[in-house]
C-alpha cells in the first residue's frame, strides 16, 4: 500500500499551521475528498475517510482494495463549517464518514442535491436540521460561501420525478476565491456552458476515465479533465479521483502531459498533501 504524503498528526499539524497564520490552504485527502480552509470559512468536499467500500465488497467479484492508506480519521477534522455531498455513490456520500464529522462539527452544514434528500436521510439518518440543498443552475449561501449547482453526467444527466439533478457538481466562491468541485461527470453538453462564466481559480477534475470493464459509472479521464479545464478558463487544475481503489484508478500522467500540450497550469497532490491558494 501506498503511504501517504501526510497523515494524521502531521497533516493536523498542517491545517493548523495554516489557520493560525491565516492562510487560505487546500489539502487533498484522496478520492474526491478536498479540505479548504480560508480566513473566512472552511469547506470539505466530499470526503470519503473510511473502509466501508473495502468492506462492503470483501467478497465479490468486484473488491474495492486500497491503494494509498488513509490520511484520517474523519473524527480529528474539527473547525468545518460546510461539507458537501455532490451525489448518492457511498465514496461521495459516505456514512462511516460524514456522520462522525457531522457529530464532531456541530455547526457544520451538509450540502447535497435536492434529489438525493431522501436517499440522504436512509442512509443518515436524522439529520434534517443540517442540510442545505440546492440544485444545478441555482445558488445557495452558507456560513458565507455561495455554491453553485453545476450538472454533472454520471455517466448521464439525470433527473428526478420534479426534474431535479441527481448529480451536481459545485462551484465555491469563498475567500476571495472561486473553486470549482467536479463531483463525478463526464463531458456532456452543458458542463463547459455552466462553468465558462465562472472562470474559476482552481478547477478540481476527475481522471480515472470510463471504461466499462469496471463495471462502474466513469468520468472524465486525463485527457478530457485538462481540455474541460482549459476550456472554463481555469487559472489552475488540480486532478482527483485515482489512486485510491485498484480497479478504479488512473496514473495522472495522461492530464498532466495534455496540460501542458495546452499550457494549462496544473498541480498533482498526493494524499494528504497540501498547498497555498
Amino acid at each position: 500500500m501506498k503511504a501517504a504524503f501526510q497523515k494524521d498528526e502531521a497533516l493536523l499539524a498542517d491545517i493548523g499551521q495554516a489557520r493560525v497564520a491565516g492562510r487560505a490552504r487546500i489539502w487533498w485527502l484522496g478520492q474526491s475528498g478536498f479540505l479548504v480552509h480560508t480566513p473566512t470559512a472552511t469547506v470539505l468536499f466530499d470526503p470519503y475517510l473510511s473502509d466501508s467500500l473495502t468492506k462492503k465488497y470483501a467478497a465479490t467479484d468486484k473488491p474495492h482494495t486500497r491503494i494509498t492508506e488513509r490520511v484520517i480519521a474523519p473524527v480529528w477534522l474539527t473547525g468545518i463549517d460546510v461539507i458537501t455531498s455532490s451525489h448518492h455513490h457511498t465514496d461521495h456520500l459516505d456514512a462511516e464518514t460524514l456522520l462522525p464529522l457531522l457529530q464532531v462539527n456541530p455547526q457544520a452544514r451538509l450540502l447535497i442535491p435536492r434529489a438525493n434528500r431522501a436517499f440522504v436521510l436512509e442512509r443518515l439518518g436524522k439529520v434534517e436540521d443540517r442540510l442545505v440543498e440546492t440544485d444545478a443552475g441555482e445558488h445557495v449561501s452558507v456560513a458565507g460561501v455561495t455554491f453553485y449547482g453545476i450538472p454533472a453526467a454520471h455517466n448521464a444527466v439525470e433527473h428526478d420525478e420534479q426534474g431535479h439533478c441527481r448529480f451536481l457538481g459545485y462551484v465555491a466562491r469563498l475567500g476571495g476565491r472561486t473553486i470549482y468541485h467536479s463531483g463525478d461527470t463526464l463531458l456532456h453538453d452543458g458542463l463547459i456552458p455552466a462553468l465558462t462564466p465562472f472562470k474559476p481559480d482552481l478547477a478540481l477534475v476527475p481522471i480515472n476515465g470510463n471504461r466499462p470493464e469496471r463495471r462502474v459509472v466513469g468520468n472524465l479521464d486525463g485527457r478530457e479533465a485538462a481540455q474541460v479545464s482549459r476550456a472554463i478558463g481555469a487559472a489552475l487544475a488540480v486532478p482527483h479521483h485515482f489512486d485510491l481503489f485498484e480497479f478504479n484508478t488512473a496514473a495522472p500522467d495522461e492530464f498532466e502531459t495534455e496540460c501542458r500540450r495546452l499550457g494549462q497550469r496544473f498541480r498533482t497532490l498526493r494524499h494528504g498533501e497540501g498547498m497555498d491558494l
